[in-house]
């Protein structure tokens, strides 16, 4: 089995063209703008793909038999299946990959993206549970 076949990286045309519009954007913004910016450049260009999301998803969060009052909001749930997370930073930091953890658990996503637009160039996480 390739170390690069589907059951270990779910969804990889769908996440090739996500990072794609990752790359469209950085390459068009370049760096230095905050997370909101690329957000919203991204939400762009999934609309103008026709690529069915949700911006902001937000997740409650079960203990025993009650909800949490905290709830996580995932800045996009791409095709019901895909969490996409969006940086502006220096590095994505452990507690990011963690979050995105903690986003694939209560959403039952299968992959994650984590795109960091704060470094010279396009950084990328695939996050597979």
């Amino acid at each position: 089995m390739s170390k690069y076949s589907s059951e270990k990286y779910p969804l990889q045309e769908e996440t090739k063209t996500i990072i794609g519009i990752g790359y469209d954007v950085y390459r068009n913004l370049g760096r230095g703008f905050l997370e909101i910016v690329y957000k919203d450049a991204i939400e762009y260009e999934l609309r103008r793909k026709d690529i069915f999301y949700k911006r902001e998803k937000e997740y409650t969060i079960t203990y025993k038999d009650i909800i949490l009052p905290h709830k996580y909001f995932a800045d996009f749930v791409i095709l019901n299946d895909i969490i996409l997370e969006v940086k502006a930073q220096a590095g994505i930091a452990e507690k990011h990959y963690l979050q995105t953890i903690n986003y694939l658990k209560v959403s039952g996503c299968k992959v994650a993206l984590i795109l960091n637009f704060g470094e010279d160039t396009l950084k990328i996480k695939r996050v597979v549970l």
